[in-house]
């Protein structure tokens, strides 16, 4: 039986001078794998859904993902490419999308923490460790381990970012030819100027969440009610960070 200490993982694989693999190779040559990697896409946009993916690559494999990267860093061709390559090589992967009434409901972090869980359980390959991408997630099915710029440092976090991220921003092109409007196509949900000018002419749609607080005043503006349910707890609460980058 593995004790407490032995799940523990060295403190020398969180160097990143020797690449985006250390990380899982040590934990796998400790008989810890097979790893996941969990990361998410969506979740400063003030429409559209959560994405949240997990997966397994092969160990040894870094040859076949030369570039492979923090999603957002990569052109758009690039990470449909990258996209495939996952598909393709990945032991395992999952993909869970949280409507954007969800995301209402329970609140952004919330959701986003429920989603990993749910990501990490619809695995088939039940893994040994889970690295996640920036904070712990509690109720996991297996020991875990936040790391701070998961997609940059761990390329099994870096692939479940690029599925992730793709996913989402198909998604979000659909949405476009249904509400197009609002330009979902170009900011992907984002509070770019352009999204927010569109807000204010239009309102919100059922796709906004409303639980922003941007959303949450255009719709005031326009007589407007959500179309779903709103926490009270989480109603305008969520901060939406202006021309931030997308993830």
């Amino acid at each position: 039986m593995l004790t407490a200490e032995a799940l523990r993982p060295p403190r020398a694989v969180l160097r990143r001078d020797t690449g985006t693999w250390s990380l899982q190779t040590a934990l796998h040559r400790r008989g810890l794998g097979p790893v996941a990697g969990v990361d998410e896409a969506g979740r400063g946009a003030c429409a559209g859904p959560l994405v949240i993916a997990s997966c397994v690559l092969r160990p040894g494999d870094a040859a076949r993902f030369d570039g492979l990267t923090d999603s957002k860093l990569m052109t758009a061709a690039a990470r449909d490419r990258m996209y495939d390559l996952v598909l393709k090589r990945a032991v395992d992967h999952a993909v869970v999308v949280v409507p954007a009434a969800e995301v209402d409901l329970m609140g952004v972090h919330v959701a986003n923490i429920e989603g990993m869980r749910r990501a990490v359980a619809r695995l088939a390959t039940h893994p040994g460790y889970v690295l996640v991408d920036g904070f712990r997630v509690p109720g996991l099915t297996a020991p875990s381990m936040p790391v701070l710029k998961g997609d940059q440092a761990a390329a099994c976090v870096a692939a479940a970012s690029v599925l992730a991220k793709v996913t989402r921003d198909r998604i979000m092109g659909r949405l476009h030819g249904d509400l197009p409007a609002y330009g979902f196509d170009v900011h992907k949900g984002y509070c770019t100027g352009v999204h927010t000018r569109a807000l204010r002419e239009h309102g919100p749609s059922h796709e906004h969440r409303w639980s922003y607080a941007n959303v949450a005043a255009a719709g005031l503006a326009k007589g407007l009610r959500a179309p779903h349910r709103v926490a009270l707890s989480v109603a305008a609460a969520a901060v939406v960070q202006n021309g931030g980058s997308p993830h």
